[in-house]
């Protein structure tokens, strides 16, 4: 009787572990929806039309003609109409008025489906001082990340109709860095390990193999980051051609501006051949991974995280060439910007269930 307590509070513990794991799953999940949003948003030149952000209001859509007029009011006293959409209908601007609309009303929901349950948890007792700390510096983040967004906006509601491409790329390494956060915890609930002390973690059985995979990761993110500055300087609508640009493997012009660490940040060419390079390099490490995975013995989840790695690793690449080729069309960048976290969670998983102890991995 002595030894079946601590086995049933064993029992509930893992139980309540996977009730959050799940939920926490659910929340990255729609991240990764609202990174997507945000980038057929953005392809859809559609971000500059709410020129005001107002975040408790701002829930509710117009609701009439009246407001509907109103918001087109406002929206034709900006540079992007004026440069790039005079004579637009109104039924043109409640297209594109939608698109950042449900990216906005989106950012919303996840904070809320976040909250609600993470209140419960913490009211109920299931979740323990530290998971609550983590949990609560993701709920700041959180908010963090929608102030950071409008930051962006109003970048682009001044003389240039165009966010700005840094504001951009850190407005996307922070979704990332939320949903890595998030999905790492969600891992760690998920596989019975919680969330543990540092001095309390014990390595996985192939550190160096681990370190490899870390290494893969922050090149997924600088290619990712380097994505960021393609976009925000639309360069993807140049060099439409591969594995050449203008004809040449190094175009000329990528060291057009000066001063010479300008170009790659705000030239076209540079940007992009940063981004070719970076996505080639990219795939190369993950193959390189995965042909050293093979020498070792690994669980059957860690083999299985890095197979799917690198069979995404394959397919980005794929995506992105077909993007730039025809010349930017919204399905495939959206795929495009889909893959690219795709690849990065993958890749997380592999580092996950590379760090897993022995006796924790998965058979």
């Amino acid at each position: 009787m002595a030894s079946s307590a601590p086995a049933g509070a064993r029992a509930a513990s893992d139980g309540a572990d996977r009730r959050i794991a799940i939920w926490l799953f659910v929340c990255g999940a729609m991240i990764f929806a609202m990174v997507v949003i945000g980038g057929v948003t953005r392809l859809t030149q559609s971000g500059l039309s709410m020129v005001e952000w107002k975040p408790l209001l701002g829930i509710m859509p117009p609701l009439g003609d009246g407001e509907w007029q109103q918001l087109f009011r406002d929206y034709q006293r900006y540079p992007e109409y004026w440069v790039l959409n005079t004579g637009m209908t109104l039924d043109d601007f409640k297209l594109i008025f939608w698109f950042e609309y449900t990216h906005r009303l989106w950012g919303r929901l996840i904070g809320l489906v976040f909250l609600v349950p993470f209140l419960y948890f913490l009211a109920t007792g299931r979740i323990g001082k530290r998971l609550g700390l983590h949990l609560g510096i993701i709920f700041v983040l959180g908010a963090l990340q929608g102030g950071l967004g409008w930051y962006m906006v109003k970048s682009g509601l001044v003389k240039d109709p165009s966010v700005s491409q840094y504001r951009l790329a850190a407005h996307l390494a922070a979704a990332f860095a939320i949903y890595a956060y998030i999905l790492w915890i969600a891992l760690g609930l998920a596989a019975g390990r919680g969330v543990r002390a540092r001095g309390s973690r014990v390595p996985g059985p192939n550190p160096g193999l681990k370190r490899f995979a870390i290494l893969v990761i922050a090149l997924v993110s600088l290619t990712v980051m380097s994505g960021a500055f393609v976009a925000g300087i639309d360069a993807g609508l140049s060099y439409n051609t591969f594995p050449l640009m203008g004809g040449q493997w190094v175009p000329d012009e990528i060291f057009l501006l000066d001063p010479p660490m300008a170009n790659f940040f705000e030239n076209v060419a540079t940007v992009q051949f940063d981004h070719r390079v970076l996505g080639i390099l990219t795939l190369a490490a993950v193959i390189l991974l995965w042909l050293i995975s093979r020498r070792f013995e690994l669980p059957a989840r860690a083999r299985l995280a890095l197979g799917l790695t690198l069979a995404m690793a394959v397919l980005q690449p794929g995506l992105g060439i077909a993007t730039l080729l025809l010349v930017v069309p919204v399905s495939l960048a959206a795929a495009h910007q889909a893959g690219a976290l795709a690849l990065f969670t993958l890749a997380l998983w592999a580092v996950h269930e590379l760090s897993a102890p022995p006796n924790d991995a998965g058979s």
